[in-house]
């Protein structure tokens, strides 16, 4: 099966109070799964990050090995993510890391 992730974060302030949301869509676009969270004070990197890692974890957990699409506004997550930008900052290149071994239990698209 194939499944839509799309994954959002802000601050307000940069850094500043920050939140993520993540919805998972099954292929019949039925909305199986919304997550979100409250990060306390962080970068808007940081929780666009955590959005994307939330909602992959969430199909690699509940559908290991599954085909995913990950949507998302962050241009700077997404090429970070496919390799094309280097990733400079020791606390995005952890959490891309993380993303990444998440990534390894799904075939994603980004």
């Amino acid at each position: 099966m194939r499944y839509l992730v799309y994954a959002d974060g802000a601050s307000r302030g940069n850094p500043g109070p920050a939140a993520y949301g993540a919805v998972v869509l099954n292929s019949a676009g039925v909305v199986i799964a919304e997550m979100g969270e409250n990060l306390g004070i962080r970068t808007n990197n940081y929780a666009e990050y955590q959005g994307a890692i939330a909602g992959l974890r969430f199909v690699e957990t509940n559908f290991p090995g599954s085909e995913v699409e990950l949507r998302m506004d962050s241009k700077l997550v997404i090429e970070q993510l496919s390799g094309r930008w280097q990733i400079k900052h020791p606390e995005l290149r952890e959490l891309a890391q993380e993303a990444h071994r998440v990534m390894r239990g799904l075939r994603v698209t980004l």
